[in-house]
């Protein structure tokens, strides 16, 4: 059985599936609909000035951010054999909160809804390495 901390990570990584499958549907729905051709939109100056919904992309660059530092965090506790209760209860709520920041982002999109999550995750994921240092300090 792998080590319970796997379980937040495969579904961070799942999440990160989850906004690129809607990147790209929203983008060439946009792109069909609108009949912009992929060439007008060659670059990101480009594309943000000729693409109206960049809300599942710019999550998506968002999931390159924080969570970033979540992974290396968690697959230094793996490694380190660092565990127990507190590493996967902050594991669990830094990714439920950036699922709720991410369907925040992609659909409705209110500013300070999406910011108390993210917020919060970071937060989260703040006291995920806090707990994790201290674990190896004994």
């Amino acid at each position: 059985m792998p080590n319970p901390l796997v379980w937040p990570l495969v579904a961070m990584v799942l999440l990160t599936l989850l906004v690129w499958l809607r990147l790209y549907q929203t983008r060439i729905g946009e792109m069909k609909r609108r009949r912009i051709h992929p060439q007008s939109v060659a670059t990101s100056a480009q594309m943000a000035a000729g693409v109206e919904d960049s809300r599942a992309a710019d999550n998506f660059r968002n999931l390159f951010e924080l969570p970033v530092l979540f992974y290396a965090g968690v697959l230094l506790a793996i490694q380190s054999g660092a565990g127990g209760a507190w590493l996967l209860g902050l594991a669990w709520a830094f990714v439920a909160l950036r699922y709720l920041h991410s369907v925040i982002h992609c659909s409705y999109n209110r500013v300070l809804d999406r910011f108390k999550a993210y917020l919060l995750g970071g937060l989260a994921l703040w006291a995920f390495w806090v707990v994790l240092l201290a674990s190896w300090l004994g």
